[in-house]
């Protein structure tokens, strides 16, 4: 029985970034069309500058296919996925095999049902190794001291979201695979609907996972990049502080003593007041670019 007709904005384009993974795409997108055909919806395999044959397979799959002659990034692929997608949904899904085609399901409609911006997968299952989940926590506990968030996995490759905000936000979005990451904060910094939905995890089918030590310190950069332009001051306040008591509290001795005001006092003081000026600057910035931002959308 097939799947029930959708409104256009309604439909849903998988994007599937993809780089060397001719040898397990062909199983991906066998299970990809198994949910995706019934219901009409699309799938743009994005070939990230591959030296395999991932694009003669994603083709040979029947599935469209865009191909960067020169490897942008994980992030720069779902970016050029977003920019394809012709349909109101977009959906990301990572090519090597570990999600679930029939999550996608589950996450559309729970973002159907709750009216939401975006629905991000919380993978459970599979190993991911202690190192990476140390990296994992370390990326949670910083992002949670800058923003005020509840989603446990911000960096999973398989989501939903309003196509429309997508391409709004994607000028804004790093080409490495930060872009997980950055997009959650983005929807949530911006008071869109996010909410998470338990999917299962598999192991790697195949192929060499892209993921290093580097991948977690650019994601780190990331964040702090993409706070200090949405809320800067959540970065300068902080930092205003501590100069501010260092100041005080390095100087109080000296004039307990008779000696007048340390430089080093005035200095960090000084320091502090600066800082929290340039916050104030940053922050008037980021709200005459948030303006801009909503000025170019609504037209």
């Amino acid at each position: 029985m097939s799947a029930p007709a959708e409104k256009v904005g309604d439909r849903l384009t998988v994007v599937v970034p993809a780089f060397n993974e001719d040898e397990v795409l062909p199983a991906t997108l066998r299970e990809l069309r198994g949910v995706c055909d019934p219901r009409g919806w699309a799938i743009v395999v994005v070939d990230d500058g591959s030296s395999d044959d991932t694009s003669e397979v994603a083709r040979a799959a029947g599935v469209r296919v865009a191909r960067h002659k020169v490897r942008r990034g994980y992030g720069g692929a779902v970016k050029t996925g977003i920019s394809l997608a012709p349909t109101g949904l977009i959906a990301t899904f990572d090519a090597d095999g570990q999600h679930d085609a029939h999550d996608l399901v589950a996450l559309v409609q729970m973002l159907r049902d709750h009216d939401a911006d975006m629905v991000t997968g919380m993978r459970r299952g599979g190993s991911v190794g202690a190192y990476r989940s140390l990296g994992k926590w370390i990326i949670r506990r910083i992002t949670r001291m800058l923003l005020p968030i509840t989603i446990q996995d911000l960096n999973t490759g398989i989501r939903v979201f309003d196509a429309a905000l997508g391409r709004r936000y994607a000028p804004l979005l790093p080409d490495s695979p930060a872009l997980c990451d950055v997009m959650t904060l983005l929807f949530i910094a911006e008071k869109h609907v996010v909410l998470e939905y338990p999917v299962s995890m598999r192991a790697r089918a195949g192929g060499v996972s892209k993921m290093s030590t580097r991948t977690a310190v650019d994601t780190v950069i990331e964040i702090l990049n993409i706070v200090t332009l949405i809320h800067p001051l959540r970065i300068f306040l902080p930092l205003s502080a501590v100069a501010v008591v260092f100041g005080v509290l390095w100087g109080i001795p000296y004039v307990w003593m008779g000696r007048g005001v340390s430089v080093g006092s005035m200095l960090a003081i000084v320091t502090g007041v600066i800082l929290f000026a340039l916050g104030l600057l940053a922050e008037q910035l980021a709200a005459i670019r948030k303006r801009q931002a909503s000025g170019e959308t609504g037209r």
